[in-house]
């Protein structure tokens, strides 16, 4: 035995596997890194973190989530995942209401229920919007709603 080899002990470490959840997040942070702190990267985090509300049961977190999200700053691709993810969630939690959807823009949509014959409709979940659920809003400033359920998205 030399000198060096009697000096370092030897041990063996087994560094623990990291779990699934651990390595999705790596996988979403390679995919959509640019720059530490990029609204798409940001995003990315935001509807992946939603998804796993939506799966976890809980809708209104997921919607929350998605509501503070800086989708219109995003690039198309990544306004389009977020705005399918929102839309999926909308149209599950939402799906017995006779809700609308107006959207008008990329990134940009509110689910509305009517309140009364022909009167205004009330916010219920938003995505790149100023608007917060709760808000009442005339049916007349609004073009192009259309029925939350069936296959419009």
């Amino acid at each position: 035995m030399t000198t060096a080899t009697s000096i370092i002990p030897f041990t063996t470490t087994t560094t623990p596997r990291p779990t699934l959840e651990a390595l999705v997040d790596r996988l979403i942070d390679g995919l959509f890194a640019t720059v530490p702190e990029a609204p798409e990267q940001s995003l990315a985090r935001t509807v992946h973190d939603a998804r796993r509300l939506r799966q976890a049961g809980d809708l209104d977190g997921a919607l929350a989530l998605l509501a503070g999200a800086e989708v219109p700053a995003a690039e198309a691709h990544q306004a389009r995942w977020a705005y399918t993810e929102w839309i999926a969630i909308a149209r599950r939690h939402f799906r017995d209401s006779g809700a609308l959807v107006y959207s008008p823009d990329t990134g940009r949509a509110a689910v509305l229920a009517p309140r009364g014959d022909g009167g205004p409709l009330e916010v219920l979940a938003v995505l790149g919007m100023r608007w917060r659920p709760g808000k009442m809003v005339s049916r007349r400033s609004l073009r192009g709603l259309r029925p939350l359920a069936g296959g419009a998205s």
